[in-house]
């Protein structure tokens, strides 16, 4: 059964989907004055603090943290790390990490943290490696798939980013003066994208709202202009180990890119600003994961993420 389907109408037979019938000729987009309404609204309801910086010290010797900048929405709350593990060898091919860019998709976060904690030390005997396991801190302590500013930092990746979170980020990857091999970033879809952050869209920008099926199961984005199938078929059999793979919806597509196998669609990564684009690595992915499955629980959630970091660095082994 669908259940992302199955919940989607039941939503709308409470009238609580949002409707296409937004009339781009009696709004306009947002102003200045708009935009920081939305966020006065915004509330904290967890801790970066206690869920994600507290853990990365405590990590130990072997691990590196390197702050590079703060969020200027909250200096002392919001800084920003990147953690390198163990000692780097111009030797050994390099591998990216990213997780939090939207805030609110959480296993992205903790998944991170959690390949850090148990996996991390073992795969820097082939490779060094470095994670920025939180960019968007904000959002994570509002649960927001934008920033501050009503900016979806996954979609400014570019140069004069408007968004902080993707500049500093691009920034203290450049003065790393590392040639990355691959980079893993870290998501989710969630029902929310439909019910709160599309809505919210259509009404900054004055368009039409459209909504997507919500795929129940795992899926990954790849880069349309380098694909890298085998490479993202290693990930996904590594991944269905520990949890569902989403499946193509009727006309064999995946919110509304067809797949090109199971499992996988592509976007163009660098020409839409995301940040699996960032570097020109051979080999990059996006994961999404759907944490508001029946089928799952938020630990299987955070499991999925570090299987999918496991089994793409299973498979790079292999290629070195």
């Amino acid at each position: 059964m669908n259940y992302s389907l199955v919940i989607r109408n039941y939503m709308i037979s409470l009238d609580l989907m949002p409707q296409n019938n937004i009339d781009k000729n009696a709004s306009s987009p947002w102003s200045e004055s708009e935009k920081n309404d939305w966020f006065t609204r915004q509330c904290i309801q967890r801790s970066y603090l206690e869920e994600v910086l507290t853990k990365l010290e405590s990590l130990g010797d072997n691990f590196e943290l390197l702050e590079y900048g703060v969020l200027s929405v909250a200096k002392q709350k919001y800084p920003l790390f990147l953690v390198r593990v163990g000692c780097f060898s111009e030797d050994k091919p390099s591998i990216l990490i990213t997780g939090g860019v939207h805030g609110y998709e959480t296993s992205g976060v903790q998944g991170a943290i959690r390949f850090l904690q148990q996996k991390a030390q073992d795969y820097s005997e082939w490779f060094n490696i470095v994670v920025a396991p939180c960019v968007s801190p904000w959002g994570y302590e509002t649960i927001n798939r934008w920033n501050n500013l009503a900016i979806d930092p996954n979609r400014s990746f570019y140069a004069q980013s408007p968004a902080q979170e993707s500049a500093l980020l691009m920034r203290a990857i450049d003065k790393l003066g590392i040639e990355f091999f691959a980079h893993f970033d870290l998501h989710e879809t969630t029902d929310t994208d439909n019910t709160v952050f599309l809505p919210d869209l259509a009404k900054r920008d004055a368009t039409e709202l459209t909504v997507w099926e919500i795929p129940d199961g795992f899926y990954l984005v790849g880069d349309v202009e380098n694909p890298q199938g085998k490479f993202q078929s290693a990930i996904i059999s590594s991944v269905e180990k520990v949890t569902h793979i989403a499946p193509q919806d009727s006309e064999g597509n995946i919110i509304g890119e067809p797949i090109t196998q199971k499992g996988v669609i592509n976007y163009a990564v660098k020409k839409l600003g995301l940040c699996a684009g960032i570097t020109n690595a051979e080999y990059c992915t996006t994961t999404e994961v759907y944490p508001d499955s029946p089928h799952v629980s938020d630990e299987e959630c955070i499991l999925a993420q570090v299987a999918a970091v496991e089994g793409g660095l299973d498979y790079l082994v292999s290629q070195i």
